[in-house]
């Protein structure tokens, strides 16, 4: 959750995911929608790659500074383990 200026809050909540894990991300994509106590936004995206794994899913609080999710190329993304026979 990064660090606005000029705002003071700080937390924001999730108020819903624009992406799902799996998805390709651009550079600049709206990636979530966040809310304070005086504004609503769109947070874009600071980085390409796949969204490997949200950490801050919807209704959570989330401290300025704070983990939102893991984004990262493609060949991070993480697999289901196949059941044993």
């Amino acid at each position: 959750m990064p660090k606005a200026g000029g705002v003071t809050s700080t937390k924001a909540i999730v108020s819903r995911w624009l992406k799902k894990e799996g998805d390709r991300i651009r550079l600049g994509d709206p990636l979530v929608e966040l809310e304070t106590e005086k504004i609503s936004y769109e947070l874009e995206s600071p980085y390409e790659g796949v969204l490997l794994k949200i950490l801050a899913e919807e209704t959570a609080d989330v401290p300025v500074g704070g983990p939102l999710c893991e984004i990262g190329p493609a060949s991070d993304r993480v697999t289901k383990s196949r059941s044993k026979p």
